[in-house]
Formats: C-alpha cells, structure tokens, sequence
C-alpha cells in the first residue's frame, strides 16, 4: 500500500506540528484531508472533501481519524456509495459533539451516525479523555460494528498527552494496511 493512500483525518483546528497525525505525515508519507474550515467545521462540507480526497486515491484507503474526524468518518460512511475504496479505519479519541456545551458549537454533526462502518475499524479511546467519555466511545464503536480499545488514561489522544509520534499506535495502523 503506497503512503499516500493513508488518509489523516484530523478534528476541529486540525491537528497542530506536534500531534502525531502530522509527525506520521512527516515520516511515512501519508496525506491529510485538508478541510475549508478548521474553525467552524460542517458536516457536510467536510464529508464532500473527504469523498474527493478517497475518490483520488489509485488504490482501496486507509482512514486515520482524531476526534472529529471519527464522526466524519461515520457519518461518511452512512452516506457514500464509494465506501468500497475504504480498506480500514483507525479511529482514535472521538468526540462526542452531541454532550451538553458541546452541541450548539457544532450543530450540523447531530446526530452522530451510529450505523454500522462499511469497512473494517478500530476505535481506540482513553479513559479521561474531556471531549468523549468511555462508556461514549465504547458505544460508538459498538454502533460502528468496531473493535474497541481502552487506551487508559491518556487525555484526547493528542499532542498534550505526550505521544510524540506514537510508536504504539503505529502499530496498530501498521496491522490494518496488512493485505
């Protein structure tokens, strides 16, 4: 599989210079789904540009999403006819945008889909993770027909959790580009 086929889905704001979405891109040559808008992200518009970036692709995708990127990815998933492009998903610390405080800032991704991913995923989620409780994530997964993973207490997941470039969770992208 070549590289660029994997496919960085960050969340809202992107994911900065020290989140491992960014240091995996730097090292291994996979491509970010480069939104419009960081700041004020809508559901469909970021579900359009992923289509394109999956439809670009010369062979099946890897998705790789952060928090908001695994509600894309979901919701991507419920309403493509091009999921077949899809080998797997890694999804990491989603964020639950319909808790109290949250919603109103992302009013378009209500509700989160919770159909079963047309390609295989695992959900990997933290247990003190401020964006999305556990028993949150490990439904999500469940809805989403995935493997899920506790990851502990490691915060969002992010550059703050002090992952570096997370040889872990590598590993686990690593096994999901398996042929």
């Amino acid at each position: 599989m070549k590289p660029s086929n994997v496919l960085m889905l960050p969340g809202w704001q992107n994911s900065g210079p020290q989140h491992w979405q960014t240091l995996w891109e730097q090292r291994h040559g996979h491509a970010r789904v480069e939104q419009h808008d960081w700041n004020q992200p809508l559901r469909g518009d970021w579900m359009a540009r992923l289509e394109e970036m999956v439809l670009s692709r010369d062979e099946p995708a890897v998705l790789v999403g952060h928090s908001l990127g695994c509600i894309l990815a979901a919701a991507w998933s419920a309403r493509s006819a091009n999921t077949h492009r899809v080998k797997a998903a890694l999804l990491i610390a989603p964020s639950d945008v319909e808790r109290a405080g949250v919603r109103d800032q992302f009013p378009s991704w209500s509700p989160i889909e919770l159909r079963a991913l047309q390609f295989p995923a695992v959900v990997l989620a933290s247990r003190n993770d401020p964006f999305c409780e556990l028993e949150r994530a490990r439904l999500f997964a469940h809805a989403w027909a995935a493997q899920f993973m506790d990851y502990g207490d490691c915060g969002h997941i992010n550059a703050d959790s002090g992952l570096g470039s997370w040889p872990e969770g590598y590993v686990l992208l690593q096994d999901l580009m398996k042929d």
